[in-house]
């Protein structure tokens, strides 16, 4: 059984104070409005004093994660004024908070969590997947996606069930736009013979239509997604182009607008867009680029579109001398055999990233929660220990009581094998 994990940063932090013995942490709640300065309880006891130095942490709104230091608290018919400093937004009745023992800062607990999570980095990863590379049987290098810490296993869709739309055989001629050239690019392409090369003119606007091919009528009902080659001389942001397709000659009413993710300058693309209404795709004739937004002068290629069902894919793993990754340049290479088993298709990544730190109380473990408790605690009771003489409360021992608690849990992480680390 895989370690619990998924608790929140303000669990965590109430767990580790619950290990730090009687009186490192009380959750309290207001009983009473207070003010920017003052915070009324009922839950806690003591004379006049008592719990002065102590640190007083919000946990809801407005005051959520704002933090105090008690200087002056007072008792009244068995309800503690707490005097806060610096002030806070006004409390009021039922507000929540935590208050700390002077020994043990909140935020000292929220370095002691982040530094077990650091300790975990190489054995633990949030686990990934990414479709976004595509295989051409030429290119040798690919950039790894930014999500990725390591990687374990890379696959190459071995079959799919598609349906070529238009293979970019020759120049789009269906219509054009006055600000728009259309030609068959033979020497930048993806796949076949050529591209359609789009040079748009500074003077398109906003909704043009830049140019459109008629097909043979198509039913692409069963497909659940568009998949296309695209590039463009000028980097463009998320939605910016459109591909359209049409039951209608020259995509005057389109089925689908489907927006193309942000184009990074110059580079060809692999667009993967799910259908819109794909129940209604029975008889496509048409197919079309918009300029839907931003509009300005441009240079746009667009190869090998094709319907595809994303639920029917077979994979094959890419044999692991196939492929070795550059660390320094962040790049998975492909080795010449590499290329011919791939061939021209969709590569799948499997992998990993490192588990983030913490730091919101919303923020969710992603590694064993156990383990970040104990490692935390152990941390806190180092950080107050001191020599015989010196530690009444043996938090010595109890340090190394955590110590051993915390790698016990770090023993049941999950050993990783055949992984190769990218950063």
């Amino acid at each position: 059984m895989p370690p619990i994990n998924a608790r929140t940063r303000e669990q965590i932090r109430v767990a580790v104070g619950g290990n730090l013995g009687p009186g490192a942490l009380r959750l309290i709640t207001a009983a009473t409005n207070g003010s920017t300065t003052t915070f009324l309880s009922d839950d806690l006891w003591g004379s006049d004093n008592e719990h002065i130095g102590k640190w007083w942490l919000g946990t809801d709104d407005p005051n959520d994660g704002v933090q105090a230091r008690v200087t002056d608290s007072a008792v009244t018919t068995n309800q503690t004024t707490l005097t806060l400093y610096p002030a806070v937004t006004s409390t009021l009745s039922a507000d929540t908070a935590e208050l700390w023992s002077p020994e043990f800062n909140p935020e000292d607990i929220h370095r002691y969590i982040n530094q077990a999570i650091m300790e975990a980095v190489g054995r633990v990863y949030d686990p990934v997947e990414d479709l976004s590379l595509f295989a051409d049987g030429r290119q040798t290098r690919f950039d790894i996606p930014t999500g990725l810490t390591m990687l374990s296993h890379i696959f190459y869709r071995q079959k799919a069930t598609s349906i070529s739309i238009h293979t970019a055989g020759a120049a789009w001629d269906e219509s054009t736009d006055s600000d728009a050239t259309v030609t068959q690019d033979t020497k930048d392409y993806k796949r076949g013979s050529g591209s359609v090369k789009i040079e748009v003119a500074g003077t398109v606007s906003n909704g043009d239509v830049l140019a459109t091919d008629s097909f043979t009528s198509l039913d692409i009902s069963g497909m659940t997604h568009v998949e296309f080659w695209i590039k463009a001389i000028t980097a463009t942001a998320a939605a910016d182009l459109q591909l359209l397709l049409d039951d209608t000659a020259s995509c005057t009413s389109p089925l689908e607008t489907l927006g193309v993710p942000a184009l990074t300058a110059d580079t060809w693309t692999l667009v993967r867009v799910a259908l819109a209404n794909p129940e209604t795709d029975t008889a496509l004739i048409s197919v079309g680029l918009e300029f839907n937004a931003n509009a300005g002068a441009n240079t746009i290629w667009v190869d090998d579109i094709r319907a595809i069902d994303n639920n029917m894919h077979v994979w094959a793993e890419m044999p692991r001398r196939y492929w070795v990754i550059d660390v320094e340049a962040r790049d998975m290479v492909l080795t010449p055999a590499g290329r011919n088993v791939a061939g021209y298709a969709a590569l799948r990544l499997v992998g990993g990233d490192d588990p983030p730190l913490m730091t919101a109380d919303s923020d969710v473990s992603e590694i064993s929660d156990l383990f970040i408790i104990a490692r935390a605690t152990a941390l806190a009771y180092g950080a107050q220990s001191g020599g015989a003489a010196t530690d009444p409360d043996d938090r010595r021992r109890m340090f190394d009581r955590w110590t051993a608690l915390a790698d016990r849990e770090y023993a049941k992480l999950p050993m990783l094998t055949n992984v190769r680390r990218i950063e």
